[in-house]
């Protein structure tokens, strides 16, 4: 996944507990947890002439996840992982010191016809001390995930450990993400379910927040950890997230995350010269920006 730039809408306001914005990172609220970029992928259609072509692009000192509504997109990497998304399953690479990737509609549906595509692509950010791990890449299928209902929703814990359950997408700091499909109208209440920050992206739908109605399309950031308490209206889309925040600052140029703003240059100095590593039988490169 490519960041071209970091352009992110900024409209972030306070209705009390929470802060209202729009994607992450906004205004007044940079990091969730560990989590640094969020990235709502459509609902688009792709079609004839119209895939996703995403061409060798590299990453530093972050882990990117995909996790996909509807559609497929294949994942291509530098150290040789080749693997089809489909709803409802994850993609994890864990970028460490180095690696590259590209994302390409697969060739099972350049077939003519025209299909969805909608999901999210999230950049979550790596501890200090392994900033410079070795790459890695992991792959869940959707059956894999722990599901479960509860108060008129249906919930699926995506990465972390949440509601007393934990995925087998691995982590490498102390996070959560779940989903939640709302058949009718509860109240979500998250004290004792999750530890750490928490972020709320409506998808679909609206939850009431503080006296507040904030619909679709919009993240909540509670300003209490471990705690918060909305009203989710029916046939609502939720993507929860959070976790422990990293106790230093990061740093983003691009695709490239870090504490360290000389490891930031460093990457940047290397993909200018052509000195990451690449995909195997690709020769696309996307230039960095200015």
């Amino acid at each position: 996944m490519s960041n071209k730039g970091l352009i992110i809408e900024e409209r972030a306001r306070d209705i009390g507990d929470f802060l209202v914005g729009r994607l992450l990172p906004f205004r007044k609220k940079r990091m969730v947890g560990p989590f640094v970029f969020i990235d709502h992928m459509g609902p688009s259609k792709i079609g004839p002439n119209q895939y996703i072509d995403i061409g060798q692009h590299p990453h530093i000192g972050l882990s990117t996840l995909t996790y996909l509504f509807e559609g497929e997109i294949r994942h291509r990497d530098s150290i040789g992982s080749d693997q089809v998304i489909t709803p409802g399953a994850v993609n994890l690479m864990t970028a460490g010191s180095g690696v590259t990737h590209t994302e390409r509609t697969p060739d099972s549906l350049r077939d003519g016809n025209t299909y969805n595509v909608h999901g999210f692509q999230i950049w979550i950010a790596l501890p200090k001390e392994m900033e410079q791990m070795k790459p890695e890449f992991y792959h869940a299928e959707k059956e894999a995930l722990p599901k479960w209902q509860q108060d008129n929703a249906n919930f699926t814990l995506i990465a972390g450990e949440a509601f007393g359950r934990k995925s087998p997408v691995p982590t490498l700091s102390p996070q959560f993400m779940v989903e939640v499909k709302a058949t009718h109208s509860f109240t979500l209440n998250l004290s004792d379910q999750v530890k750490g920050e928490i972020g709320i992206c409506i998808v679909k739908g609206s939850i009431k927040a503080c006296e507040n109605i904030i619909a679709e399309g919009n993240m909540l950031v509670s300003k209490i950890d471990d705690a918060c308490k909305v009203e989710v209206s029916a046939d609502t889309h939720l993507l929860l997230f959070g976790g422990a925040p990293l106790p230093e600052e990061r740093h983003i140029f691009w695709n490239f995350v870090s504490s360290d703003s000389k490891l930031i240059e460093d990457a940047k100095e290397r993909w200018v010269a052509k000195d990451f590593p690449v995909v195997e039988n690709d020769d696309s490169y996307i230039e960095m920006p200015q």
